[in-house]
């Protein structure tokens, strides 16, 4: 086998014999094996070459998506904590207004209104033109700001209500304790307050209360609620209920032929007290009437003619 080395521009040329076989497979290993390596070489260097623009930018894509992912979990995690809250700011604003409800209800029934008037069942009328200009979705803030104005409003208003219930309350409390009206139900005043002959002596005596006729074992009611303060016979009187109205006011309710209720009872403005009787100085079925104010008798009669 023959090697044949060529010179510059080809002028010159140079054989080199190889004699044996083996040295001449060995040559050709060498040139193919350096050929090889230089060739792998190379497309190592240009894959090395063009691959280094592209990994930075890669490595910069996926450092951005990764911090996207943190923020959309960051968000999500603010949307639950935010929808939670406003599920529990709701929940008691419910409960407000179920409050405010019942409490509208007792002050209908208090105040004795129209129910059909106010009825708290049902939504309030409204109505009126839509504003065009105001359309538009709200923001989460504004949102959150008219939930919290709004639950300021109910409790303000509830605060109102329930003052304005006490008012109610204490007012009727008044007129039920306050002393008004007659003690029967049927009969008529026999005999008034104040100077009269006594229909046992004949002389002129002052007359402390007034006596109201009847049919005997008729009600003798309550003019007003109170406490019982005595309940049985009693010298004059006979058998005598009497009831502490407070404010400084008591009632006095003689003659009875039956006392149903007992010291320490509270009774209420109507109730019965005692069936109508001639027990005492009495010369027939009638209950002696009388007002007490501080003590001290007062003329009834203002009091029977009132009207509750």
């Amino acid at each position: 086998m023959n090697i044949i080395f060529i010179g510059k521009r080809g002028r010159s040329t140079r054989t080199i014999k190889l004699n044996t076989p083996a040295l001449a497979a060995a040559v050709v290993l060498g040139v193919s094996l350096l050929s090889a390596t230089l060739f792998s070489g190379g497309y190592f260097i240009a894959r090395q070459t063009d691959s280094g623009p592209d990994k930075v930018l890669l490595t910069a894509w996926q450092g951005e998506m990764e911090m996207q992912r943190d923020e959309i979990a960051a968000a999500r995690r603010k949307v639950d904590e935010d929808m939670d809250a406003l599920a529990m700011r709701l929940g008691e604003l419910q409960a407000k207004v179920i409050r405010l409800d019942a409490l509208g209800e007792r002050l209908t029934q208090v105040a004795k209104l129209d129910k059909g008037e106010f009825d708290f069942s049902a939504l309030p009328a409204v109505g009126g033109p839509a504003d065009v200009s105001a359309l538009g979705s709200m923001e989460v803030p504004d949102f959150i700001r008219s939930l919290e104005d709004l639950s300021l409003k109910v409790d303000d208003r509830a605060e109102q209500l329930g003052l304005l219930e006490t008012m109610l309350m204490s007012r009727n409390l008044q007129k039920e304790i306050q002393p008004a009206g007659r003690p029967i139900k049927k009969g008529w005043i026999s005999s008034y307050y104040g100077m009269r002959t006594d229909p046992f002596t004949g002389h002129r005596e002052h007359h402390k209360g007034i006596d109201l006729a009847g049919k005997k074992g008729s009600d003798v009611i309550a003019v007003g609620a109170g406490v019982v303060t005595w309940a049985g016979s009693r010298y004059g009187y006979g058998n005598l209920v009497e009831v502490n109205h407070g404010n400084g006011y008591s009632t006095r309710y003689g003659h009875n032929e039956e006392i149903l209720v007992s010291v320490g009872d509270t009774v209420t403005k109507g109730q019965v007290l005692s069936k109508m009787g001639s027990t005492g100085r009495s010369t027939g079925p009638h209950v002696h009437f009388e007002v007490l104010y501080k003590g001290k008798a007062v003329d009834p009669k203002k009091f029977v003619l009132a009207v509750n």
